[in-house]
């Protein structure tokens, strides 16, 4: 005589797989999420100080402003070639972990900061104020919106 399972004890398998499965995946789910807070954080820590590292050296003038003066327009071109291309400040800029961008909007000194994020940019820069922000909408697992780190 064959020994074999029966259908109603793989059924009774399956069932149970699935019940774990449902359990387990949301915890996952949630230190993935708690993962790319903690990303967002670090990364606004490190572009902060290369912000400040830079404006430091530079007679208090931040990155963003074209040859360094403050009366010219700021632009992300200039931005990237001060505190980027030769990797004395910044060997990359980091990824926005949630949309994957790594573009930064950087506004003009007449221009008020954006009251909210839209996630179509990384990041977004106002030289004037030595701001950087992420450029996300919603909510950590705190309630604290992200565009607020």
């Amino acid at each position: 005589m064959k020994k074999a399972f029966t259908l109603v004890e793989v059924l009774i398998v399956v069932t149970i797989i699935g019940i774990l499965a449902a359990v387990v995946v949301p915890i996952f789910q949630d230190n993935a999420t708690k993962a790319r807070e903690a990303a967002i954080k670090d990364n606004l820590r490190i572009l902060r100080n290369a912000i400040e590292l830079y404006a430091v050296q530079h007679d208090g003038v931040p990155p963003g402003y074209t040859n360094n003066d403050p009366t010219q327009p700021v632009s992300w071109l200039a931005f990237w070639f001060q505190l980027i291309k030769d990797g004395q400040y910044l060997p990359d800029l980091p990824e926005n972990p949630f949309n994957e961008l790594m573009t930064v909007r950087v506004i003009p000194d007449a221009d008020e900061l954006p009251a909210e994020a839209t996630g179509q940019d990384g990041w977004i820069y106002k030289p004037a104020i030595k701001d950087f922000r992420i450029d996300w909408p919603g909510t950590d697992s705190k309630g604290i919106r992200f565009y607020d780190y």
